[in-house]
Order: C-alpha cells, then sequence, then structure tokens
C-alpha cells in the first residue's frame, strides 16, 4: 500500500515501507530508545532489539480514508520516564514525517515492548 500524492507537475506514490524507515529512524534518534521492537515476535511473546537497518520493522503505517496513523513497538532504557519517552517519540515522529515527506501524521501509537537494563 502506498500514499498518492497529487501536485501541479503529476503524481507522487510514497510506499508505507518509506514513510516506516523514516519514522523510525526519527524514533531511535530519540533520548531513551535503545531500539525497535519487531511487531511481528509480539505474539510469541518474545522481544527481540532490530539493528538500525531494520528499524523499520517495527514501525507500522496505517491509512484510512486521508488519515495516516503510525504504530511503533519500542524498547526503552531503564531508569527513563517512560511516559516521556514515548511523548517525545510521538512529537519527534510527527515533525520529521511532516518535514521530510510533508504528510501530516493524525496519530503515533507507541508500544513499549520491553526495557533494557546495561551494566555502567
Amino acid at each position: 500500500m502506498s500514499i498518492e500524492l497529487r501536485t501541479k507537475y503529476g503524481q507522487i506514490d510514497i510506499s508505507n515501507e518509506v514513510i516506516a524507515m523514516v519514522a523510525g529512524g526519527a524514533a531511535v534518534d530519540c533520548y531513551g530508545i535503545v531500539g525497535m521492537a519487531s511487531k511481528n515476535q509480539i505474539k510469541d511473546g518474545l522481544t527481540e532489539i532490530l539493528r538500525k537497518e531494520n528499524f523499520s520493522r517495527g514501525v507500522q503505517v496505517r491509512q484510512e480514508g486521508e488519515q495516516i496513523h503510525i504504530d511503533m513497538y519500542i524498547i526503552v532504557s531503564y531508569g527513563t520516564k517512560i511516559s516521556e519517552v514515548a511523548h517525545n517519540v510521538q512529537t519527534k515522529v510527527k515533525y520529521t514525517v511532516n518535514q521530510t515527506i510533508g504528510l501530516a501524521v493524525d496519530s503515533v501509537n507507541i508500544y513499549v515492548q520491553g526495557v533494557r537494563v546495561t551494566n555502567p
């Protein structure tokens, strides 16, 4: 599935994978994010941290009419305030997708799949 934009010069098709890559890139830049979790492994109860080149797998883009919704499956760092990290991710993803692709995102839903404890 893709998003279609019409301009005076023609039509632009942007795949959901591209939107997911932009959103995932914005999310992993936020403080407190350890990585993205694969949304497919949640059913099995397994949470695997995906490498940087795979962060689009932790992002699901849905289009309902003219509205765009992004679901993000993240892993946060131990000791961070989860609600604040989630809010920062929502804000940054909406801003980055709007600035990079020119799409207004209606909602960014955050699903925290794990907390990672790192040794100092």
